[in-house]
């Protein structure tokens, strides 16, 4: 079992800069592949950026690439998301997802195990 708290949501304008962190209980945490998601209001949670366990390799979305960084620390069982150059549609509730497979780097919601409750993100312009 894993449990994840998210954290370092805010209200910033645009061309801001924000460290989401999501901090994780439980054991092996460096086995499991994790993963940030965000939902905006009336739209359907989508995939922002994914890292490996152990190797910690990224991946992002391309809406985000180039403005966000995805890392880890697993001696503190940690994920953090960097997002700098904040825009407008940037505004989302993010949420993070620990997937079970190791080398993981997926995109979809139905292969993530555990979920963290979200920290709101609000850019304005």
């Amino acid at each position: 079992q894993v449990q994840l708290v998210e954290s370092g949501g805010g209200l910033v304008q645009a061309g801001a800069s924000l460290r989401l962190t999501c901090a994780a209980s439980g054991r092996a945490f460096s086995t499991y592949g994790m993963g940030w998601f965000r939902q905006a209001p009336g739209k359907e949670r989508e995939f922002v950026a994914a890292i490996t366990g152990i190797n910690n390799l990224p991946s992002y979305a391309d809406s985000v690439k180039g403005r966000f960084t995805i890392s880890r620390d697993n001696a503190k069982n940690t994920v953090y998301l960097k997002m700098n150059s904040l825009k407008p549609e940037d505004t989302a509730v993010y949420y993070c997802g620990a997937d079970r497979a190791t080398y993981g780097l997926s995109r979809r919601l139905d292969e993530y195990d555990y979920w963290g409750q979200g920290t709101q993100v609000t850019v304005s312009s």
